[in-house]
């Protein structure tokens, strides 16, 4: 059945859902973090996939989750789960690695707030 159904299509109808069930959660934390697919990359014989997720704290779920692009990294996929999540009025959670000027600008055109992890060579943001 699943393979019949249109990807696009899906995941439309399901971010949809997601957002229902956000929007009716109080103040909710959402967590961005990425992750390497166990056994991808093993031995050298694959390539490795990375995908970046979002977690709501709140309701105990995945939100949504994207692949990197091959030779790509966190920092260029955090924009587009962001971008297909908008999740006004969360607070969004990301480590060191998706500390950038314009993750933190697509967060907060989104009317959310964030707390991001800051290393000592990185600077503090207003």
């Amino acid at each position: 059945m699943f393979a019949r159904l249109n990807p696009k299509t899906f995941q439309e109808c399901f971010i949809s859902w997601v957002q229902s069930v956000v929007a009716n959660s109080n103040h909710t934390f959402i967590n961005i973090g990425g992750k390497r697919l166990c056994n991808s990359g093993e031995n050298g014989s694959k390539s490795m996939i990375h995908l970046v997720n979002a977690w709501s704290n709140s309701n105990q779920m995945l939100l949504g989750q994207v692949k990197t692009e091959e030779k790509s990294n966190e920092i260029i996929a955090i924009p587009t789960l962001l971008d297909l999540l908008e999740i006004e009025g969360a607070t969004k959670t990301i480590d060191a690695m998706g500390c950038q000027t314009a993750i933190v600008e697509n967060i907060i055109d989104a009317g959310a707030d964030y707390v991001l992890a800051v290393k000592e060579n990185q600077k503090f943001f207003t």
